[in-house]
């Protein structure tokens, strides 16, 4: 297949870009300049522009775009600048797949959609839950309804992606080192993980399994609270988990919204579709994920 992907550079997609190369796949990147190698093609999001040719021959394409959600605080122009990373770029790829009978769009979202759930479960049947992100979510994901009438849309909702190259990890194993690291606020509330094996290899299998379309949750089929993640973090790192974060603490420096909706809440959701589509984890626990990112 031809694979056309927006968002390569980020975490997600430097892993992805060589794994579905790996699996026999042409790889093409889109970029925001002038492309400078054989398989970049350019594009302009804000203008809605696309480089002439950049979708001949694509089979799918794969929408990683957004600007991180949790390394600066929640201005008002932060939180405009989250949406529109998201749903401008999904926008514009939409259109262009209807426009050019591209089979595929595989768009990122975020497991933010159902919002804080406590100790209820959520598949992908749940309905989206409230605040912020959940208004992000719900609009970026009907930023593909142009493509739906003849593309078979699949929404990534992503939880936090457990890597040794960055993300959530990056940000914690230093304090983990300094023997400054322990649950957040209650710790009760859940933390939808999962490891980058598995978010880039859900990615692929979506990809090429053309049985599944719609909202899939790409999280790890084992849900652990705050402290079950804290105590397996320390665990794998042999660091002691001493001192809780209090709540009050985090919204002094993240912006009381910030902390709400990205640390102190969130869903327990669990990867219904991918398992029943087939879908094998290579890391089923947080163990696992954390031995793997170690």
């Amino acid at each position: 297949m031809r694979v056309l992907i927006a968002g390569s550079s980020g975490l997600i997609g430097t892993s992805l870009v060589p794994h579905l190369r790996h699996g026999g796949h042409e790889v093409l990147r889109l970029v925001r300049r002038a492309p400078r190698a054989p398989d970049e093609r350019g594009w302009d999001p804000p203008a809605g522009q696309l480089q002439d040719g950049a979708l001949d021959g694509v089979d799918a394409i794969v929408n990683l775009c957004g600007v991180g959600i949790g390394d600066r605080r929640w201005s008002g122009a932060r939180k405009q600048l989250i949406k529109d990373s998201r749903v401008e770029p999904t926008e514009v790829l939409a259109a262009a797949a209807a426009a050019h009978g591209v089979a595929t769009l595989v768009n990122a979202s975020g497991v933010n959609y159902y919002g804080d759930t406590g100790d209820r479960e959520v598949d992908e049947t749940a309905p989206s839950g409230a605040g912020f992100l959940a208004e992000v979510c719900r609009d970026w994901e009907a930023a593909t309804a142009a493509a739906t009438a003849s593309t078979r849309v699949v929404l990534l909702r992503t939880g936090p992606v457990l890597s040794r190259s960055g993300g959530v990890l990056g940000k914690l194993k230093p304090l983990f080192g300094l023997a400054l690291g322990g649950r957040i606020g209650s710790g009760r509330q859940f933390f939808p993980w999962i490891s980058l094996d598995d978010q880039v290899g859900a990615i692929a299998f979506l990809v090429e399994n053309h049985r599944v379309s719609g909202p899939v949750n790409l999280v790890g089929p084992n849900p652990v609270t705050n402290g079950e993640f804290t105590a397996a973090l320390g665990q794998t790192l042999h660091r002691p988990t001493p001192f809780p974060v209090p709540g009050a603490a985090l919204k002094l420096v993240l912006g009381a919204d910030a902390a709400e909706e990205l640390v102190l809440t969130g869903p327990r959701a669990v990867p219904a579709v991918l398992t029943a589509a087939g879908y094998t984890f290579r890391h089923p626990t947080v163990s696992d994920a954390l031995l793997a990112a170690a």
